[in-house]
């Protein structure tokens, strides 16, 4: 059955700005947020919309950007398919980045840094991401500058904590994004990127200490076995499925993010599990990847 216009249009804008991992931003932004100090609830509502803004334009730039690649290897994404024009990605692209830059620099010179740096790395990323595997680099950058910016505009701003959690956070999407990089069957999924993704881990055993351990061990148990379940897609199958595998991952980021604040007993906690169980969903419609 053919959707109305109306719907298929907006599909496709789902679709172009990948909003099943939406929700893996909004739990960086409450992270970051939270170790920064947390704040007025209105300056994290700000946060959360202007970063959403960041998040789509950057989406749709990358089917720009790749509009040529997708014409001759993957001719069902929206521009090759038909069902939006180059012209229009553009357009929507650079608009949302804009108002989502222009959101946040207005919130004070640290923030106006930090979202400059964030809009640099997206767009660089989205230029030579086909072109250089190093580039996976800047994914992870990438959503170290979520946690720097959310920290910025919170009371206490960007901390040794924050920077720290911050990293642990880039080196796991380090990790699926080189993981990534093989879902198209480009040889086999490196091991050793699996090795990236445990930097989470490894920080909460190094750092937390009094309540915050025993709350750490079980929220490392719970990540440790959804990473292995989702690597079991990469690694451990007759017939690999890596993109299976990233998504996975992807959907896993709210709970690094639950590890890195490594407090369960206030009622933004359950947040990040909401935000996990719903990017789980949202892949059953939209491609994480």
């Amino acid at each position: 059955m053919n959707l109305p216009p109306s719907q298929s249009k907006f599909r496709t804008l789902l679709i172009l700005g990948r909003v099943s991992n939406a929700p893996t931003l909004w739990s960086n932004c409450l992270a970051g947020w939270w170790l920064g100090g947390g704040g007025a609830g209105w300056q994290w509502v700000r946060l959360v919309v202007a970063m959403t803004l960041l998040y789509l334009g950057g989406m749709f730039l990358n089917d720009a950007f790749d509009a040529d690649y997708d014409r001759q290897n993957r001719r069902l994404r929206p521009i090759p398919s038909g069902a939006i024009t180059e012209k229009e990605t553009w357009q929507w692209g650079f608009s949302l980045l804009a108002l989502g830059a222009g959101a946040l620099v207005s919130a004070g010179t640290t923030t106006a840094v930090y979202t400059l740096l964030l809009t640099g790395c997206i767009l660089l990323y989205n230029l030579i991401h086909k072109l250089a595997e190093v580039s996976a680099v800047l994914m992870g950058a990438c959503r170290l500058l979520v946690y720097l910016v959310s920290a910025s505009v919170a009371h206490l701003g960007v901390t040794g904590n924050v920077l720290w959690c911050g990293l642990a956070l880039g080196s796991y999407v380090l990790g699926l994004s080189l993981l990534a990089r093989k879902e198209n069957g480009r040889g086999p999924a490196p091991y050793w990127a699996a090795i990236l993704l445990t930097a989470p881990l490894l920080l909460a055993g190094l750092s937390d200490d009094g309540p915050a351990r025993q709350t750490g061990c079980v929220l490392s148990l719970a990540l440790v076995v959804w990473m292995l379940w989702a690597l079991r897609h990469a690694f451990w199958l007759a017939e690999p499925k890596v993109g299976c595998a990233v998504a996975r991952l992807l959907a896993g980021i709210p709970l690094v993010d639950l590890l890195a604040v490594a407090d369960l007993t206030r009622p933004e906690a359950g947040l990040f599990l909401l935000w996990f169980v719903l990017a789980l969903l949202l892949q059953r419609y939209i491609p994480a990847t």
